[in-house]
Parts: C-alpha cells; structure tokens; sequence
C-alpha cells in the first residue's frame, strides 16, 4: 500500500494544494500504509517540539526587518554607494548589481527580496545604458543568492534549528563563502563586460563616494551591529533580530521611505512568509517522526557502507541530490526533507555540522538561479517582463561558476570554517 503515498501526493500537488498540506497529508497516508497508525496520538506531541525552538523566533523578526528595510529607502541608498564604488569599471552597472546585493545580503537575507527589488530598479538602468535584458536578468538573478550566504540568512537559521548547530557559528562561517561568490561573480561580469564592451558610468554619472558613503552609513551600520553583536555574545541571534526591526524603523524614519502604508504591507508579508515556513516545519516534522519510527537514517548509513561510500565520495553524491533537490524545490521544502535523512550520515563519517550546512545551504540557493521551478527566475522573469526559457538559458554561464564556487567550499572547509574557529566556535558547535 505505500506505493500509492506518493501517487496520492503527486495527484494533490497537482491538483494545486500547498506543499504543507500535500507533504502532511503524504505523511499521515504513511503512518497508515506502514502499520504506525497507533503514532499519531503523539504527533502534535512531536511537531511541537519541532517548532518549539527558540531560535526560531529569529527567523520572523529578520524576516520583517528586511521588509521594512526593502519598503523605507534602503536600497535606493546602497545602489547609489555600489555605483560610486564600482560603477566606472568597464561594465560598471554589472558590477554594481553584483556589490549591491553584497550590501543587501547584510540586511535582507532573503534571495527573492533582494531578485525583486533589483529587478525593479537595477535591470531598467542596465537596459537604458544598452545592456541587454536578458544579461541584466541573468546577472540580477545569479547575484541574488549571496543574500541567503551572508548573515543574517534566514536559511541558515532554519538548518541551525534542524541540526542543533550554532546559528552564530553558521552566521561567521557564510561571512567568506559570500564574499568569495562575490568575487567569481564579478570576474565573469568583467569577462562579459570586456567581450560584449559593455558600457561603464561617466564622472557625471556617478554620485561622489564622500557624501553617498556617509548617507549610507546608517544602513552600512545595521549589519555591523547584529552580527557584531551575535559574535561578541552581546545578544543572541534572536535579540538581534529585534534589534534589527528596530533598527529598520530608524532607517525608514531617516530615509524618509517607509510610509504606514509600507509598514502594514510588511508586516502582512512576514505574517504569510513565517506561517507558511511554520506550516511546513510542522508537516515535515510529522514525516520525519515516521522515518525515526522507521530507521531511515540508519537505513542510509547501512547503504552508505555496503555501496563502501567514503566521506568524499559520500558528500559528493549528496551534493548532486541537493542540486537535483533545489531545481524543483523550494529552499526550506528542500533543508526539512533532505537534511535530517542526510547530514547525519555525513557527520557521523567526520563532516562538520557548521561547514556541512554552508554547503548545503550555498547549494540550494543555486536551485534558485536553475530552471525548471527557479523561484528567482520566476521572480525577475516576472517583475522584467521577459520571457522565463530566455532568462534560464542566459544564467547558465553563472550557474556554472556557481557550482565550481560550491566544489571549492565542498573541498576546502576552510573557507567556511577560519572565522567561526577564530572566534572560539570549535569543530560541531
């Protein structure tokens, strides 16, 4: 009978029902198909302690920081301090799309706020200066995943709940991931911008770096506290998120962009994000009992051996599951379902917990830059006005630098790992 579970998922999924309630209907539908019905007595006892977890809290509170923040002025800002930093590089525009959502990530943490809100702005100034759209999107969408990288991220909040690792210690250890897709992402501009002779920006253009960089310095400052604070144990990563609301308020007052208006549109869009992440929580946490009942991880772990998968080869093929995962999957669908069946087999064979997560998490991101169901896409494809197949085949260069970003973390924990051990964060915190 459990053959027909995931013929009756696919059949509700299509039929267009939330992903929460067809993968809780799924799981209800096994309990019964495995003879573990008498369990469900004790699933609201199980889900609640899925959700009970307090740096949970955090995830809303970022979540509306970064939408009060969208919505008060502040990108209008960090796009003017991007243009006088790098904006008469030759494709200067391009470069400045990339360093804007290097500033956003520090405020937003969010890959499809940071898409939306650089489509609106950034893809029509590259169109008019004779970009093509298509390259605009592409650059806009394949820069919008350093936002979930670099703290504060809502997903590395999430995978920290999951595992029980230390959120500041994945916080320290996106800092360098980030910056160096940053960095590979500005060289495939520049090599884009020297064989197409992309534009750059004229002195005229460009605003002057003395005033723009101390207009910016409030919104520069946001980041620098909250993860400041977090690593000095001046406040949890939950204090922090409040402090970031309230420093989100302040910047919408001095801006003059955050309007009644905007702050009841965002606190609507916080409500509707965290309730959804909160229903599916519950709806995994209640397939994720049946696989405990079921001995799915150590069923792996068996498979693991017999097949005689070491760590490299083991972390491998994780890596090509993620990729395949984050290509039809949302980002959090993908953490809840994959990672408590997988990381643990990975760091029982000696991975550690804060590199494994950098990595799984930097590789789901890329599932939001890749067709078929590439959330990103969707959103610049949509908010540009462009066809969806045109901006997928023009990303392709990006993914691909991408992926090698991801064997490059992959095989050098390092890069993840200096910052949370400079700091006193050991191997497993």
């Amino acid at each position: 009978m459990i053959w027909a579970v995931p013929l009756v998922a696919l059949l509700l999924l299509l039929s267009g029902l939330a992903l929460a309630y067809v993968i809780g209907a799924a799981a209800v539908l096994a309990y019964l198909a495995t003879d573990n019905a008498r369990y469900l007595a004790v699933l609201p006892q199980q889900i609640f302690s899925k959700i009970d977890v307090f740096a949970l809290m955090a995830m809303p509170l970022f979540i509306l920081a970064g939408e009060m923040m969208n919505r008060g002025g502040v990108t209008r800002v960090l796009i003017e301090l991007s243009m006088s930093l790098v904006g008469r590089l030759r494709g200067g525009l391009g470069h400045v799309n990339i360093m804007t959502s290097v500033f956003f990530a520090g405020i937003s943490g969010s890959a499809v706020a940071d898409a939306a809100a650089l489509s609106n702005t950034l893809v029509p100034a590259m169109r008019d200066r004779g970009y093509t759209t298509t390259y605009a999107c592409a650059v806009t969408a394949a820069s919008s995943i350093i936002g979930p990288i670099i703290p504060p991220s809502i997903i590395l909040i999430f995978y920290g709940a999951l595992m029980g690792t230390s959120v500041t210690a994945l916080f320290l250890a996106g800092i360098l991931p980030g910056l160096l897709l940053a960095t590979v992402l500005f060289a495939v501009n520049a090599f884009y911008a020297w064989r197409d002779d992309h534009p750059k920006l004229s002195r005229a253009d460009t605003p002057p770096l003395g005033p723009t960089l101390l207009r910016s310095a409030p919104a520069l400052l946001i980041p620098l506290v909250i993860v400041g604070g977090i690593v000095l144990g001046w406040m949890t990563p939950t204090e922090a998120a409040a402090v970031a609301v309230l420093a989100a308020l302040g910047a919408g007052a001095f801006y003059d962009g955050l309007t009644a208006r905007g702050l009841v549109d965002g606190l609507r869009r916080t409500a509707v994000l965290s309730g959804a992440i909160f229903m599916l929580i519950t709806s995994v946490a209640a397939l994720g009992h049946l696989g405990a009942l079921e001995r799915l991880p150590e069923g792996i772990a068996a498979l693991v051996t017999d097949l005689g998968l070491g760590p490299v080869e083991f972390m491998i093929v994780m890596n090509l599951v993620f990729l395949a995962a984050g290509m039809v999957l949302d980002v959090p669908v993908a953490l809840a379902l994959l990672v408590p069946l997988l990381a643990p087999v990975a760091i029982a064979q000696g991975a550690d917990p804060v590199h494994l997560g950098i990595v799984l998490c930097f590789n789901l991101c890329i599932g939001l830059i890749s067709p078929p169901l590439g959330g990103c896409l969707l959103v610049v494809a949509a908010v540009a006005k462009i066809d969806y197949w045109r901006l997928a085949r023009a990303v392709i260069p990006f993914v691909l630098a991408e992926i090698v970003v991801l064997g490059l973390l992959a095989a050098f924990p390092a890069i993840s790992l200096t910052l949370p051990r400079a700091f006193g964060f050991a191997a497993g915190s």
